[in-house]
């Protein structure tokens, strides 16, 4: 079965400006040389500490860094595998990247900063069929209310606004909007990290349980390799722009290979069963 994403020897350079006249003084060489595939249906953990390329591998995917740095350099291939045949989405402008838009959609970290907080939640919700469909108001609005059900969002929500909601019903808003133009593809851009530790388990569950309703490929970005593990067939271990390591989910949390992956493991707490609770007071 062909790959329904094929990412090859991404490289991405941001440049470095500085003194009275802005002039450009270095670059940063933020991702080097990345390569891997995703499968429909797949779930690929792309994890690494704060700095270490993995966001802007998938922002480069969606082909949305160009529009936020200036004079951003971005080559390789991003192939995407389209019904109309296999198109490379790197040097895409904004204009030629609108008809595959709607196939791969982002959820972004933090679900208070990506909502606009004038807009209710119907329209948040609504704006990527208003972009990417030709669908009736009539339709969007029954689309609308069948993406709350979806994300279990009470209908009764649509006329609110994001500051009215908790930030796991803000991120169940966010992933309703990137559902709503039935992508093929959903980057999950630490989804989780900003939410408490009782409500990561309910949206992870909730993306696993939408992921097999409607066979979605997702890149999951984190820098928790535990909460990886429990989503992701595979991880690539990403560090200073570099995949260091790569393989199956579970061969990966039982036996990293790289010292660096092993020192992300070794960041995870987990729970002794024989170490008894010290008695306080």
């Amino acid at each position: 079965m062909p790959p329904l994403l094929e990412v090859k020897d991404l490289n991405v350079r941001f440049p470095v400006f500085g003194g009275i006249l802005l002039r450009r003084q270095g670059e940063v060489h933020a991702v080097k040389n990345v390569s891997f595939a995703l499968a429909q249906g797949e779930t690929l953990g792309l994890v690494g500490e704060s700095g270490s390329g993995k966001t802007t591998v998938g922002r480069a995917i969606i082909n949305i860094l160009r529009p936020m740095t200036y004079s951003v350099e971005i080559s390789g291939e991003i192939l995407y595998h389209h019904a109309s045949g296999i198109v490379n989405l790197a040097p895409l402008s904004k204009h030629e990247m609108r008809p595959y838009r709607a196939d791969i959609q982002m959820i972004f970290q933090d679900p208070y900063s990506s909502l606009n907080p004038r807009m209710s939640v119907g329209q948040i919700v609504e704006e990527p069929l208003k972009i990417h469909t030709k669908q009736s108001p009539a339709e969007r609005r029954e689309r609308v209310l069948w993406l709350m059900d979806k994300v279990g969002l009470s209908r009764e929500y649509v006329h609110r606004y994001p500051h009215e909601f908790s930030g796991g019903q803000r991120q169940r808003i966010g992933i309703a909007r990137a559902l709503a133009t039935n992508p093929k593809i959903v980057i999950a851009d630490e989804p989780v990290s900003a939410l408490d530790v009782s409500i990561q388990a309910q949206v992870v569950n909730l993306m696993q349980d939408l992921q097999e309703e409607f066979g979605l490929s997702y890149i999951f970005i984190a820098h928790d390799l535990s909460v990886v593990r429990h989503i992701s067939d595979r991880i690539a271990v990403m560090y200073k722009g570099e995949i260091v390591e790569m393989g199956e989910a579970e061969r990966i949390y039982q036996q990293p290979q790289h010292t660096y992956s092993r020192t992300l493991l070794a960041a995870v707490p987990r729970p002794d069963p024989s170490r008894r609770r010290r008695k306080t007071g």
